[in-house]
């Protein structure tokens, strides 16, 4: 620092940083919030289609795990949505998801759905100043890594499976 200058008249300007500050997200948050806790929903049923479509007790397991915490999930987003608001949102009754052609085609639109949600959640986590809710973001955030990562796991499993050669007679 220069002598004699004052260190908050620094002009930090190295990245836009108003979307991080929460009463600027927080309008944005409570609209993603409804939103999610559809995706949500929309999620389980289709991973219901998976699980019905998994060759394995293994791998049945692993979206079974999947299911609940989407599930979850759908209940934390309506519980900080009403703490914020006082309002009770429920999820639209979607009908049955269509069945993706085979199992490796809907694992991948899993795994992008995952990913995609980390990117909606993260907005609404920049709306919330409450630790409780945040932390509560967090969480979410944190299971749909791990999902993402389950599911890139469920890819390489069946796509080595489907493309294994028939065993020599």
């Amino acid at each position: 620092m220069p002598n004699g200058s004052n260190p908050t008249d620094v002009r930090c300007r190295f990245f836009p940083s108003a979307r991080y500050h929460p009463q600027n997200a927080y309008a944005g948050a409570l609209a993603l919030m409804e939103e999610a806790i559809e995706d949500e929903r929309g999620d389980e049923l289709f991973y219901g289609c998976l699980l019905e479509m998994a060759p394995s007790r293994q791998q049945r397991s692993i979206i079974a795990a999947i299911i609940d915490d989407e599930a979850k999930h759908q209940n934390m987003f309506r519980q900080i949505y009403c703490e914020l608001t006082g309002k009770t949102v429920f999820p639209t009754a979607p009908e049955r998801p269509e069945p993706p052609e085979n199992l490796l085609t809907g694992i991948q639109m899993a795994l992008f759905g995952e990913l995609q949600a980390v990117e909606k959640y993260r907005k609404i986590l920049f709306g919330l100043e409450a630790a409780t809710f945040r932390n509560m973001v967090i969480e979410i955030i944190t299971d749909e890594i791990k999902h993402a990562s389950k599911w890139n796991f469920l890819s390489t499993l069946n796509a080595c499976q489907a493309y294994r050669r028939p065993d020599p007679l």
